[in-house]
């Protein structure tokens, strides 16, 4: 999927109900276990489909600095010298597309020509080294999550599980996207448009 829509494509997108740059709730009696208790930000929203990241489900057993090793980004020696912002980025599910790619959920005061996707208040996607590389040596965004896998929907897929009561959305905030609460992130996506999960979810998992 091309992911190198302009500016004004996406005005156009925004104004036919494109979703980029809103967040996705799944509902709580959501089939698909791979989405369950999901948060996930729309990164690309258009007529060819949409393409986005779970910020809510972290990655089992990876922490960003054996990842950063792993990726020869940095020698394992090096570790012990990582600045303090890099410690804090988190390693997410962010999908099951393409989970061996990694991709970078950051604040937009970090930018790569040609590689980084500005996407909507103040949020880019960037899916090159540089960037891990740029977190290493303390030249990264200020705010930054890696997301290993996307989640992606053919056209009009998304549209119809919308319809068919799959997903809620709301408006993105920083704490949502990068927030180390990563456990109450599904909670509070559903406080901001006024939902109680535990009026949502009265009846679930009652056979």
């Amino acid at each position: 999927m091309n992911l190198s829509r302009g500016t004004s494509e996406k005005a156009k997108g925004r104004g036919r109900g494109y979703l980029d740059g809103q967040m996705l709730i799944a509902m709580p009696a959501m089939l698909d276990d791979r989405f369950s208790r999901s948060v996930i930000y729309v990164c690309a929203h258009s007529s060819e489909g949409a393409m986005g990241i779970v910020v809510n489900h972290p990655a089992p057993n990876v922490n960003f600095s054996d990842l950063l090793v792993k990726l020869d980004v940095i020698p394992a020696t090096d570790v012990i010298r990582l600045p303090s912002r890099a410690g804090v980025v988190k390693v997410m599910r962010g999908g099951p597309v393409e989970t061996e790619r990694g991709f970078v959920l950051h604040s937009a005061d970090f930018f790569i020509e040609n590689s980084t996707l500005p996407i909507d208040d103040g949020i880019c996607l960037t899916a090159t080294l540089d960037i891990l590389k740029a977190i290493a040596r303390g030249d990264g965004p200020a705010s930054a999550i890696l997301a290993l896998g996307y989640a992606g929907w053919a056209p009009g897929q998304l549209e119809n599980e919308i319809q068919g009561n799959g997903w809620l959305h709301c408006a993105p905030d920083s704490e949502l996207i990068f927030g180390p609460d990563t456990g109450g992130k599904y909670e509070r996506a559903l406080k901001k448009i006024g939902i109680d999960l535990g009026m949502l979810s009265s009846e679930a998992g009652h056979a």
